[in-house]
């Protein structure tokens, strides 16, 4: 095989001799009387009306000449237009017989009715799902607000608890400040008493027996024990 990259290039006297060249076109069986130098061959056999070529419709095996391609389309069994009686489907020319605008319209309709079907369970699949997750959230959320709300009620008893303890602290101590109050006043009665009695005393004998008796009052007032009523 010849390595085309140790090929030197052509001089231009032997290019021009060369497109100078009549060549027949490779349809010329077919029937293309055509001849073209070199350089033009190629374009004429890219557009030559005897070319074989396929037919356009999907299916057909038919290899045709151009010139006769629109004919072929004409009748070929594979041409495909939309149905005459106006279901709007595109039927091919081979089964224009066959063709049956209710049964595909009901072939249709039961399969538009299948994937409807299937959406709606996808949909109500995806919603239960998100109803379940929402839910769970909602649960935990509960759980999360009790917890605290028992939290709260313990909190609210203890200073409840404490609020009572404060309150009998409170009472106690002003029962104690109350007879505190009373002993004062008992004292300064005694003090005013025997001071009367010190001015009224004129002998020394008087004198004494006078002071005996408020001192006396005096020591059983200090001796007398405090009595503290706790609610």
């Amino acid at each position: 095989m010849i390595d085309v990259s140790l090929l030197r290039p052509l001089y231009r006297y032997m290019k021009n001799d060369l497109n100078r060249l009549q060549l027949h076109c490779k349809n010329r069986d077919y029937g293309c009387e055509m001849v073209c130098s070199l350089e033009s061959i190629d374009r004429h056999e890219r557009e030559c009306e005897y070319s074989q070529i396929p037919c356009s419709n999907a299916g057909c095996t038919v290899q045709i000449e151009r010139r006769n391609l629109d004919g072929h389309l004409a009748v070929c069994e594979y041409r495909s237009r939309e149905c005459p009686n106006g279901c709007g489907y595109t039927i091919l020319s081979a089964e224009d017989t066959q063709h049956n605008c209710v049964a595909e319209l009901r072939t249709e309709l039961e399969l538009l009715r299948s994937e409807m079907i299937c959406r709606v369970e996808e949909a109500k699949h995806e919603m239960e799902s998100r109803l379940d997750s929402q839910r769970r959230h909602m649960v935990q959320k509960e759980s999360i607000l009790q917890n605290e709300i028992e939290e709260l009620k313990s909190q609210m008893s203890r200073m409840m608890s404490d609020v009572r303890s404060l309150m009998a602290a409170e009472r106690q101590h002003r029962q104690e400040l109350e007879q505190a109050e009373l002993e004062k006043r008992e004292l300064m009665e005694l003090l005013r008493g025997l001071q009367k009695d010190c001015r009224l005393t004129t002998t020394e004998g008087s004198r004494k027996s006078t002071n005996f008796r408020p001192l006396a009052r005096l020591e059983s007032v200090k001796r007398k024990p405090r009595e503290v009523t706790v609610i």
